[in-house]
């Protein structure tokens, strides 16, 4: 299936839409991409912080629906993977609101491109049912969150079963049966680090979750 709607707008753009108005932004979605071709200091000052509220706000309201939905099943073990979270991308599921048109669960793939200065956030969804990700007819590319980056880091917190205590913050999360409780994003372009984004999961769970 296909994640573009007929008037042109993918879906991960009507959800950035959804956080542009639900935050009350003003700024167009060029604004999000580069505040650098906005002139005068000021300006671009102020566009950098639009565009920091809208990828933290978007990454938030997603983070924050995960769901511990089986996405696929490791090739080895045949265990069921509900997340799957590395230093520079994560991968989990969260539905998508029906009144978009295409609702239901949707694997977001959430990583890093490029290298140097030139790395970039990007984000792609892809249907999940019965507890597979459906491959697409026609593949449908990442698209960019945020671009101008020059470092990227996700780390993940959650309970520890073996030692039954919440356990340290990891660049990989160690068990991809279930939700780590909390997920924390830290980016940072030439003007200096974002405030650290740290988002808490209300579906994750102390044990795994059941077949």
């Amino acid at each position: 299936m296909s994640v573009r709607r007929a008037a042109g707008f993918t879906l991960i753009e009507v959800l950035l839409a959804t956080v542009l108005l639900a935050a009350g932004l003003t700024l167009a979605f060029a604004t999000l991409r580069s505040a650098g071709t906005i002139g005068g200091r000021g300006e671009a000052i102020a566009a950098r912080s639009e565009r920091m509220r809208t990828v933290e706000g978007f990454l938030r309201q997603r983070l924050s629906a995960a769901l511990p939905v089986v996405m696929a099943r490791d090739p080895s073990t045949k265990q069921p993977q509900r997340f799957i979270g590395e230093a520079q991308r994560m991968r989990f599921v969260a539905d998508v609101p029906d009144y978009l048109g295409y609702g239901g669960p949707y694997l977001h793939d959430v990583g890093v491109e490029g290298q140097g200065a030139a790395r970039h956030l990007r984000i792609q969804l892809t249907q999940v049912q019965a507890g597979e990700t459906l491959t697409p007819a026609k593949p449908v590319p990442a698209e960019p969150l945020a671009d101008g980056l020059v470092e990227v880091r996700f780390s993940y917190r959650g309970f520890d079963p073996r030692e039954r205590r919440m356990g340290d913050w990891q660049a990989q999360w160690p068990d991809s049966d279930r939700l780590p409780r909390w997920v924390r994003i830290e980016l940072r372009d030439a003007q200096g680090d974002w405030p650290a984004l740290l988002v808490a999961l209300p579906q994750a769970t102390t044990e795994r979750t059941s077949l």
